[in-house]
């Protein structure tokens, strides 16, 4: 018989990992049905694709691995892959993209390094920037909010698209992109980027009727209202610590708010960072993953305020308009050195 020493306090937490992955996939859900509301069904099918093939994904790797399919599965970590990296892409994305960034998540980026608990990396935000840096056409391709969209796709249009690039009348969706009906447009980040580059000084780019919402872009601010009220749920519920969410928004709004002050023509308001692309979703269900971040309240606050650092800096001179799924991998590298730094003491050792 082995006898494992530690030293004290010892604690002991009755919450089981399974429990803590349906607590975060449950404070989801506000977020996922206002994107609904305002991107149409695409985002509901995207979920049902990415989560079915997630499950089977880590099922067959775990089949390969001879390792116990059910036990493992039953964690619901692979359903809450699939769920965010569903959530993040674009709703009239072919079926095929999401199927190819989850099985790469779940394969390649979580069970190729030994399954839950040994992943460096967070798998969704893997799987996000392979579809990105592989797809971007597809992966730009939003659809307008539904006040400013001119054709709305109902349900079984939607289907006809995702799962054969056409609508049922034969229309392809490459002729729906360039068409008159507006049927795809860029995100708020992405037009402010955009217009940038074109020449446009911010304050005319914030004239544009994307930007009509007292927050942020229409449609996306509401999201990210949605996702903090989430996040404020799993906060209340204890899954989540206030180290990583606080010190990431607090580091955006520090860096937000400087550049708009030092240059307000060329920089994004501070709101419209705040309230705009996959923020929030980012501090409080992306940043948190117990697995990928600092496991030391002082290392994760240093965790969160160089993600909030990292994603501002891309946003502003980088070549991708949002910049949260490479902030996460980048500070994901640095978190075996923040903790080793910030590792507590034991009482007498120095």
């Amino acid at each position: 018989m082995v006898f494992r020493i530690a030293s004290s306090p010892y604690t002991h937490n009755q919450r089981q990992t399974s429990r803590i992955m349906m607590l975060v996939t449950l404070a989801a859900v506000p977020g996922i049905a206002v994107q609904i509301s305002f991107f149409g069904w695409g985002t509901l099918i995207q979920l049902l694709c990415g989560v079915l093939s997630a499950v089977a994904g880590e099922a067959l790797a775990l089949k390969l691995r001879r390792q116990p399919v059910t036990a493992v599965l039953s964690d619901n970590s692979a359903l809450l892959t699939g769920l965010l990296l569903a959530i993040s892409i674009p709703p009239l994305s072919p079926w095929w993209m999401v199927v190819l960034g989850t099985a790469f998540a779940v394969i390649i980026a979580k069970q190729l390094y030994g399954g839950l608990g040994n992943n460096p990396f967070n798998p969704a935000m893997i799987g996000y920037v392979v579809l990105l840096i592989s797809f971007p056409v597809q992966m730009t391709s939003w659809l307008p909010p539904q006040p400013l969209a001119a054709a709305t796709p109902g349900f079984l249009d939607t289907l006809s698209i995702i799962f054969t690039g056409k609508t049922p009348d034969g229309l392809a969706m490459n002729t729906l992109r360039m068409g008159i009906d507006g049927i795809s447009q860029a995100t708020p980040l992405d037009t402010f980027k955009t217009g940038l580059h074109a020449g446009r000084s911010a304050a005319q780019l914030m004239q544009a009727p994307i930007y009509g919402g007292p927050l942020a872009g229409i449609g996306w601010q509401w999201v990210n209202l949605a996702y903090l009220a989430g996040g404020a749920f799993l906060l209340w519920r204890g899954a989540i610590r206030w180290h990583i969410p606080l010190a990431f928004l607090a580091s955006l709004l520090l860096c937000a708010t400087l550049g708009w002050l030092l240059a307000p023509q060329s920089c994004a308001s501070p709101l419209l960072h705040l309230f705009s692309g996959a923020t929030m979703l980012g501090a409080f269900f992306i940043l948190t993953d117990p697995v990928t971040a600092s496991t030391t309240n002082r290392g994760r606050l240093l965790f969160g305020a160089l993600a909030g650092l990292l994603v501002w800096l891309i946003r502003t001179w980088g070549g991708y308009p949002d910049g949260v799924a490479f902030a996460v991998l980048l500070a994901n590298i640095t978190v075996p050195l923040i903790d080793y730094y910030t590792r507590p003491r034991a009482y007498g050792h120095r």
